[in-house]
């Protein structure tokens, strides 16, 4: 098998959740056990910190990365889903898995006698695919970003934490993780392990804490810190080049991600970091300082509140907040861009999201709708996201369907935009990778 052939059994053959929804979520966590085992059992061999939440997992996930890679330690790093090529997912120091490992891990699974009988899902198949590469390469630590939910998600198989995070709550994944944040918080809190100390980035409200503190009690962590009781900056200001916090423990910290989200992911970043000085006494304010400001660089994110060049006097952002959550801090920004400047916004969404709240943040003038469909099978058709838009109160939008329609929508945004436009992509991850590729 090549790497094309290999990408084709992975996407073709394994369940995939992006692109099926809910049929491809298997809760449970024995397939992946066995599959571990039957690859000599990687998720025992190395010590890792287990990222969980609603949004800003990713954020999260990269920035401690960056940090740690900035302090001198080998850094395994396992996010999900990728925006152009499969191999974002698992990377060490920055640098994405190799083809050629790809295709042998798929290669040395299909020869197994275990292949006839076990049918993981994709998910699965990349988890232990990411820990038997971070056992190869013989990483001092893996940032390991959940996938769904937690407690019965297949990343929960890890032996090894020396922190488990989450970064807040809001309504998504209903269907599987519960109908209400406490329901959902008690699915995340799933990742709690006794004895490993726990960061809440922002429990939202009183109930989920309740949930998050009961859990902690129950399992016996070690340590229980909420970020957003415990602000760990003075304050933060907007500067040309990113988001200053100041007074953090680590001093003056100049963030590169711009998102309205980051003053929030950044408290939860800084006070897992106090909680893991002890593990990597390397972690100082330079490498703390670094992390913060070369993200992007030290880790290959891309994707939140991401600026794309453009004509001149044009201005295009791409963001892959995808939820309730998320919107609510999306929202209000582009309404304040419109007040301002022309804005266009091209967005498009799957089938298991509530769109019709998400709509609600959206801005109601000023602003021009493009709506497009993301080239997986559960997208939402664009005309079906045009009749939610008018049910919502939004203003009249363009429908462009089918799988080419982003660059397209692009394509139409920029020839037709009016002088000092800002133009903005998303709704959904797949909308943004679809850009990218």
């Amino acid at each position: 098998m090549n790497y094309s052939q290999t990408l084709e059994y992975l996407f073709g053959q394994l369940a995939m959740f992006s692109r099926t929804g809910a049929e491809a979520y298997k809760p449970g966590l024995g397939a992946t056990f066995a599959l571990s085992d039957a690859f000599g059992a990687p998720h025992k061999a190395f010590p890792a910190i287990h990222v969980g939440g609603t949004n800003g997992k990713g954020s999260v996930s990269h920035t401690l990365a960056a940090v740690l890679r900035s302090a001198g330690y080998k850094v395994g790093l396992y996010t999900s889903p990728h925006l152009v090529d499969f191999r974002e997912r698992i990377r060490v120091n920055g640098e994405p898995i190799s083809e050629d490992a790809v295709v042998d891990f798929v290669e040395r699974f299909r020869a197994m006698p275990l292949a006839e009988e076990l049918t993981p899902s994709f998910f699965e198949f990349t988890t232990v695919m990411a820990f038997e590469h971070f056992a190869r390469e013989h990483v001092d630590v893996a940032i390991v970003e959940v996938g769904l939910g937690g407690r019965l998600d297949s990343t929960n198989i890890l032996e090894n934490k020396l922190l488990t995070v989450v970064t807040n709550i809001s309504l998504d994944h209903t269907a599987l993780l519960g109908s209400t944040e406490p329901e959902i918080a008690f699915e995340k809190a799933g990742i709690f392990a006794p004895g490993v100390p726990v960061v809440i980035g922002n429990a939202g409200s009183p109930e989920v804490r309740a949930v998050f503190v009961a859990e902690a009690e129950r399992v016996g962590v070690a340590l229980t810190v909420f970020a957003s009781e415990m602000l760990p900056y003075a304050r933060y200001r907007s500067t040309p080049d990113g988001i200053l916090y100041e007074a953090t423990p680590f001093g003056d910290v100049l963030g590169e991600l711009t998102g309205d989200c980051q003053p929030e992911n950044a408290a939860t970043v800084l006070a897992s970091l106090v909680a893991l000085v002890y593990d990597f006494p390397r972690i100082d304010d330079d490498a703390v300082r670094r992390g913060f400001s070369d993200v992007c660089a030290l880790t290959g994110l891309r994707g939140r509140w991401m600026h794309l060049p453009a004509p001149e006097g044009i201005e295009v952002v791409c963001d892959t907040g995808h939820n309730v959550g998320a919107w609510r801090i999306l929202g209000p920004r582009l309404s304040a861009i419109a007040a301002e400047r022309p804005l266009t916004m091209i967005l498009g969404f799957v089938n298991d999201k509530d769109v019709s709240s998400i709509m609600a943040t959206m801005p109601r003038s000023k602003v021009r709708y493009i709506f497009v469909e993301p080239s997986i099978p559960r997208a939402r058709s664009a005309m079906s996201t045009a009749v939610a838009a008018r049910d919502t109160g939004l203003p009249v939008p363009m429908v462009m369907p089918g799988p080419d329609s982003v660059k397209e929508a692009y394509r139409h945004a920029l020839s037709s935009a009016l002088p000092n436009e800002f133009i903005f992509i998303g709704g959904s991850t797949f909308v943004v990778a679809d850009l990218l590729s």
